[in-house]
């Protein structure tokens, strides 16, 4: 198994994925930890929200999202997030495994940022939560992202999914600058965004030998 020193003094490290819904994510996530398992990393993929009792709860919100305000949608993310930081982010960084997950604070700072709320100061709420390594923030017009999710994927947009909300969801994440972040053009095709991920990955870990890096 091969290990690096995070920020956090462990032998982990955590890489997160953010960008608003149909930039590829998860798609990304997995090619991601397909090359690093190649070159003997010990990975574990996550999301958020999760499975859990409160990632539930926010699930059940995507039909419906005008049966809670944002403040109580905001102690539901944070509350699920506790819960993923002490049972999964947390161990694994412990043990030296490599955690890329789908989606963290950044991402409930612009969602619920949009609804209203202050994403500086929902960011300043997690300070439980271990800082990434690296965030990469995926960059795609809102539109391309509803003609994904409705014209390739064939799904039915959710109530996080609406036009108007994804426009202010992704004009608060262009606004964040903070050190861990990069950003990734996501307009080009699956592989050329897949080599731009593997470029800052390649970086943080001071490796050339990650397949397809460049």
């Amino acid at each position: 198994m091969r290990e690096t020193q995070n920020l956090h003094g462990s032998a982990g490290q955590f890489i997160v994925f953010e960008g608003i819904d149909g930039t590829g994510k998860s798609t990304q996530i997995s090619l991601l930890a397909s090359a690093l398992r190649q070159i003997n990393y010990q990975v574990i993929e996550t999301f958020e929200p999760t499975h859990g009792e409160y990632g539930q709860k926010i699930r059940s919100l995507y039909s419906n999202r005008k049966t809670i305000s944002p403040s109580e949608e905001l102690e539901l993310f944070i509350t699920d997030r506790r819960q993923h930081v002490q049972e999964v982010i947390l161990p694994s960084l412990a043990s030296g495994k490599m955690v890329l997950c789908d989606r963290y604070y950044l991402s409930t700072a612009a969602y619920q940022g949009a609804a209203g709320l202050d994403p500086a100061e929902i960011i300043a709420r997690h300070s439980f939560a271990p800082t990434p390594d690296l965030s990469l923030i995926i960059e795609l017009d809102p539109a391309d992202c509803i003609r994904r999710i409705t014209d390739n994927r064939g799904d039915t947009l959710n109530d996080f999914e609406q036009l108007e909300s994804l426009q202010k969801v992704d004009g608060i994440f262009r606004e964040m600058k903070l050190p861990y972040i990069r950003r990734i053009n996501g307009s080009v095709s699956q592989q050329e965004v897949h080599l731009q991920v593997l470029h800052h990955v390649g970086s943080l870990l001071s490796l050339s030998e990650l397949p397809g890096f460049t």
